[in-house]
């Protein structure tokens, strides 16, 4: 019998297919520190995790593990170098979340353009008359954004944006200008020169050494003064302190974010008090329906793995 270490709790209907197969025996962990965890994984053969932070020194002392299944798409919180080491193969949710995480992207555009926090307080302070005396908001329609990061989340924005009849501009080295065309959007090649033509740009890359601190002060300044800026894949690959000082400065029209550099951000943390940037804690992904899909999947994904049926789309190299 395998035996699975769920780290964190995932939906019922996940638990329900480990309670349904025999062949597993589980235990859900809601504590994530280190010591805790180390004692817990020794003798596991397999976990999915959400959020907490598997380091070597915890993935070191899993004798028998075989399987991580990542409950999300991202992994900067799994220790690669010490899985690779192992001979770990490492697994997520590809299919599970890409509907919600693309409706959040529309819901933070449409919130900014259409300045959602302040005319609901103008109506609830009974302030309805000065309508006349607000600031304008911003259509969606026919403007340019640029879609930074074109796998499955990419795809689903594509088609929201288009009902929304904007210009769509696709950056992504790794995808095709034939597959970009397909999906109703343009390829670009330079991500610094395509930014400064578009009206809101919406980041979906991984965090590693290329990508973090991406959107800095420098490339901020050079973006359109009616720019959003939509962050819901990693924290770190937009700077905060200078995305607040752009916003200070009107270089940029608003930004959304849904990821932080650290999570939860610290209190002292500018954005929090910037009427010019609409949060989330990162949340994207959680509707009702998308947590009933990737609890089913992340536990899928290890009984897939033990069968020898596990997709590869769904293994991230090592």
């Amino acid at each position: 019998m395998k035996k699975i270490l769920v780290i964190q709790p995932i939906h019922k209907e996940g638990i329900k297919l480990l309670q349904k197969n025999s062949d597993y025996e589980f235990e859900i962990v809601e504590n994530i520190e280190t010591e805790f965890l180390k004692k817990k994984i020794k003798n596991c053969d397999g976990i999915s995790i959400r959020t907490a932070n598997l380091g070597s020194e915890i993935i070191d002392v899993a004798d028998n593990l075989k399987i991580i299944s990542r409950h999300g798409v991202g992994y900067d919180n799994i220790d690669l170098k010490a899985s690779k080491k192992k001979g770990l193969t490492l697994a997520i949710t590809a299919t599970a979340n890409a509907v919600a995480v693309a409706e959040h992207v529309m819901f933070m555009m449409l919130h900014i353009s259409k300045r959602g926090n302040m005319y609901d307080d103008t109506v609830k302070s009974g302030k309805f008359n000065n309508r006349n005396k607000l600031p304008k908001t911003i259509e969606l329609w026919n403007k340019n954004i640029l879609i930074v990061g074109f796998g499955r989340i990419g795809q689903a924005l594509i088609k929201r944006c288009l009902g929304f009849e904007m210009n769509v501009f696709v950056y992504d080295p790794f995808v095709s200008k034939d597959i970009i065309k397909k999906h109703g959007g343009i390829k670009v090649e330079n991500v610094i020169d395509a930014s400064k033509k578009m009206d809101a740009m919406s980041l979906h890359v991984p965090l590693n050494e290329k990508t973090k601190n991406m959107i800095d002060y420098k490339f901020l300044k050079a973006l359109k003064k009616n720019c959003i800026i939509i962050n819901a894949s990693r924290g770190g690959v937009v700077n905060e302190v200078d995305l607040d000082q752009a916003l200070n400065e009107d270089l940029i029209f608003g930004a959304g974010l849904d990821v932080f550099e650290t999570e939860p951000p610290n209190e002292n943390n500018l954005l929090l008090k910037n009427k010019k940037v609409f949060l989330s804690p990162h949340t994207a992904a959680f509707t009702e329906e998308c947590m009933i899909r990737m609890g089913k999947e992340t536990i899928q994904n290890i009984f897939d793995f033990f069968n020898n049926d596990l997709d590869n789309s769904k293994i991230i190299k090592l």
